[in-house]
């Protein structure tokens, strides 16, 4: 670790600017048994849940992916903004998959962002058997956290999961057929604690996480699941929310949190109960109905160092599943901290959304899954998104005509639902107005890549003009990933600043995978570098592009994207020369 510090802060001198943080990752399967039945799962570096990216505010991260799966692959970096850069998104949109036996690179700058994010495959279903890993990004030093150090950092995924691989389920759906309840949630790779014998098999290996009597942790929660919404808790311990996807927040205890896929949560929990016994960490599935779910129950172990016992009795309480006001009401309850600085100086607040004027106004309605030409499909105002062989940011690059359209509709059109690439004509530098209304049964979650959003309203029924004097135009938080309840709808405020293509989805990856998307375009017809990167030198071509690649991409490493600067090589090249005199 010193050597490696040393790296870094001498390549930081050597260039003068932000450090690079470089990451050399083999993607393969290995055979594990989370649940107790042996399955290929998706590691890294032979890793399941794959390693943690740690970096700073503004610091260049540099991944290098060996893809040694029988399939194509493509990492996305969920929360991550890419300022001026969808070159590196990692989304079907903006990127040529990473062929079976390939290894390519991506470089992207962690500009202007601080928080707790993951990282995960976007492609061919595979984000259900693994591949996924926390994100974090600190503060600056001269950015005052609003909360004192705390003794340690912990990741922890959650997330729903089936012993049948990505390739039978993604089958599955391609058949029509529902994928039936999970066979279990996993924490942090592994199943549940044998808390009751009925309900859990012997021979299950779960996580414990160990800590120290009256110290105070950082508790980084991820769902990472396929489509169940998770309430997390520990026993007998508060949860001081004070994170979420990059916004502080307000500062406020909770005893549980309703997690939904693809949401990220940072809490400070403090070991401050007496040491006579572990404790549960419980999470469990909500918005489902029959005992039946008891058993897709994820179970941990938080033990003090001290502990005298292992946990027994009944697991904490969830909340009363006939409350359907409650999950509601704790979502509301979320707050940005306006007085607290984040990536920059100036606080949070400083933005003040709720006295911009509206440009566009987008009314995204999600319906249950619906046959389209004989096959099952979901939709969003009535489209089912269909991915082009050639990513819509090589189309538009190279001006290639037919690839798809600008005439996503704003509204709901009454006519049959059909397939279609069809894309939102975002307005540069314009503040768009999007509501989501679910008419489905289930939970969803929607993402947008590329940005953080302001959530300002939410509620049951369906969303007139009128609704917008319930929205909070003071403190809602800003965050990248929003649920929206069955028969209800949730609105966001977001500012179109970052130039580029970005993915607009639903992050239950069923829905996802069968059409549940678009794409949000944001052009300055001014073209110039200070808006937007130009085109990475290692970009893969592929669909009517294919004839541009150069068959030696395979064997590209640290390639050279354009940020970079081809001053980097033999700057690297003198720091690694001076660090390797440092270690002899």
């Amino acid at each position: 670790m010193f050597f490696l510090t040393c790296f870094i802060y001498l390549f930081k001198l050597a260039l003068g600017g932000d450090p690079f943080a470089f990451f050399d990752w083999d993607v393969s399967y290995i055979t594990t048994s989370p649940l107790g039945v042996n399955q290929q799962v998706i590691s890294i570096n032979k890793q399941f849940p794959g390693p943690i990216v740690n970096v700073t505010t503004n610091w260049n991260v540099v991944v290098n992916i060996h893809n040694n799966l029988d399939e194509p692959l493509l990492i996305t970096w969920n929360g991550v903004q890419h300022r001026r850069n969808s070159w590196q998104d990692g989304v079907l949109g903006t990127n040529c998959p990473i062929p079976a036996g390939w290894n390519w690179t991506y470089q992207f700058q962690v500009k202007d962002q601080i928080g707790s994010f993951f990282y995960f495959p976007s492609i061919k279903f595979l984000k259900a058997s693994g591949g996924y890993g926390g994100l974090i990004i600190n503060n600056r030093e001269v950015i005052p956290v609003p909360f004192g150090t705390p003794d340690g950092d912990i990741t922890i995924f959650i997330g729903d999961w089936y012993t049948r691989s990505h390739k039978d389920l993604r089958k599955a759906l391609e058949d029509g057929n529902d994928l039936g309840m999970p066979d279990g949630v996993l924490i942090n790779g592994h199943g549940p604690y044998r808390y009751n014998d009925s309900l859990v098999p012997s021979g299950i290996s779960h996580e414990q996480i160990n800590t120290e009597p009256g110290k105070t942790y950082r508790l980084r929660v991820h769902n990472v699941g396929i489509s169940t919404s998770l309430n997390f808790r520990i026993q007998n311990h508060n949860l001081l929310l004070v994170e979420t996807e990059g916004s502080y927040t307000v500062q406020q205890n909770y005893t549980n949190m309703d997690i939904h896929v693809g949401q990220s949560y940072s809490f400070l929990v403090t070991m401050d109960q007496n040491a006579s016994s572990d404790y549960y960490i419980v999470a469990s599935a909500r918005f489902v109905n029959g005992s039946d779910w008891d058993r897709v129950t994820g179970v941990a172990i938080l033990h003090y160092s001290n502990s005298q016992g292992p946990a027994a009795g009944p697991l904490p309480d969830p909340p009363n599943e006939y409350d359907t006001f409650f999950s509601i009401n704790q979502a509301r309850s979320i707050r940005w901290n306006v007085s607290a600085g984040a990536a920059r100086p100036n606080p949070q607040g400083s933005f003040k959304y709720g006295q911009i004027t509206v440009t566009d106004v987008y009314i995204l309605l999600s319906r249950a899954p619906e046959l389209i030409n004989g096959q099952v499909r979901t939709t969003l105002n009535g489209l089912s998104y269909v991915a082009p062989d050639t990513p819509l940011k090589l189309a538009q690059q190279f001006s290639v005509p037919g690839i798809y359209k600008l005439d996503f509709p704003n509204r709901f059109m009454n006519r049959p639902a059909k397939l279609d690439t069809s894309v939102i004509n975002g307005t540069y530098r314009g503040f768009t107005e999007i509501i989501f209304q679910n008419n489905d049964s289930i939970v969803q979650s929607y993402h947008l890549d590329g940005y953080a959003f302001f959530i300002v309203g939410m509620d049951y029924g369906v969303w007139t003009e009128n609704s917008r004097g319930t929205y909070n135009k003071w403190d809602g938080v800003a965050r990248c990933t929003t649920q929206v309840f069955p028969g209800a709808w949730t609105a966001i405020l977001v500012s179109l600043d970052n130039v580029g293509l970005w993915n607009l989805r639903s992050q239950d990856l069923k829905s996802w995978y069968l059409g549940q998307e678009t794409y949000l375009s944001v052009v300055n017809q001014e073209i110039n570098n200070k808006t937007e990167l130009p085109l990475p030198d290692n970009t893969i071509y592929c669909g009517l592009l294919a004839g541009l690649q150069k068959q030696q991409s395979q064997r590209v490493r640290f390639s050279e994207a354009t940020s970079v600067a081809n001053v980097g090589r033999m700057t690297l090249i003198a720091v690694l020369l001076t660090w390797l005199s440092l270690a002899s």
